[in-house]
């Protein structure tokens, strides 16, 4: 075999080695797609409100987000229901999402992993944010989320909050 056939070869091989991987990378285990579901579930609740969210929530279940906490919806952890719908109150209040996809999300086991843009205009300043990534790692506990930790441009979010 020449030196050309066998990088042909080779490249077809690693190929369908990676596309394979990939497309059993896609297929969740029971537990996997049990979490995903869950999660997918709470993200549409959310928009329902506590009566929908509820039965999706660990008693315990932390909120966690982190940025500048002079903005009144950063807090750091949130800790039980309760706080969490407190929190939440004044989140909505404080924030029109005008924008909100989720570009990618995956699961393993008990971790749920979810990527996307949002966007949104601050009721303190009435300024938009412009569109920004997002990121959450939730965790769920017997069919219920009780870890929800969110990863976003908070200085952006600062900005536009202060009107800059």
């Amino acid at each position: 075999m020449d030196r050309r056939t066998f990088f042909k070869t080779g490249v077809t091989t690693a190929v369908a080695a990676i596309l394979a991987q990939h497309a059993s990378a896609q297929t969740m285990d029971e537990t996997s797609q049990a979490t995903f579901d869950t999660v997918m579930a709470f993200m549409g609740a959310m928009s329902k409100g506590p009566d929908a969210m509820s039965p999706l929530m660990a008693d315990d279940m932390v909120w966690h987000n982190e940025g500048d906490t002079t903005v009144p919806w950063i807090r750091g952890d949130t800790k039980g229901k309760e706080a969490i719908f407190e929190f939440l109150g004044v989140f909505g209040a404080g924030l029109q999402t005008t924008k909100w996809e989720n570009t990618d999300a995956f699961a393993s086991g008990d971790t749920v992993a979810v990527f996307g843009v949002m966007n949104g205009i601050t009721t303190a300043s009435g300024k938009e944010i412009g569109d920004f990534s997002f990121a959450l790692r939730a965790k769920v506990r017997n069919g219920q989320v009780v870890l929800w930790h969110w990863f976003e441009d908070s200085f952006a979010l600062s900005r536009a909050y202060r009107g800059a």
